[in-house]
């Protein structure tokens, strides 16, 4: 549920709370738009960058770090 809140972009407590409405019938849409598969596959594309440049984020701090102690 986390990740796909994180796709979203809305908080995990949201979904979890339309998740909940949709199972007691109180879910009401403006309407149905429906996703396409090119949608879905951006979608997990950008979470996937967001994830990566994070990563890259992280090593380059740990490689300054480790450099830094070496001098």
């Amino acid at each position: 549920m986390a990740a796909t809140a994180k796709i979203l972009g809305i908080a995990e407590q949201t979904l979890h709370n339309w998740i909940k409405a949709e199972r007691e019938g109180r879910l009401t849409g403006a309407g149905t738009k429906s996703v396409s598969a090119e949608q879905m596959e951006i979608a997990r594309l950008r979470a996937e960058l967001a994830r990566v440049k994070m990563e890259r984020d992280i090593l380059g701090k740990a490689t300054a770090y480790f450099a830094g102690e070496r001098e």
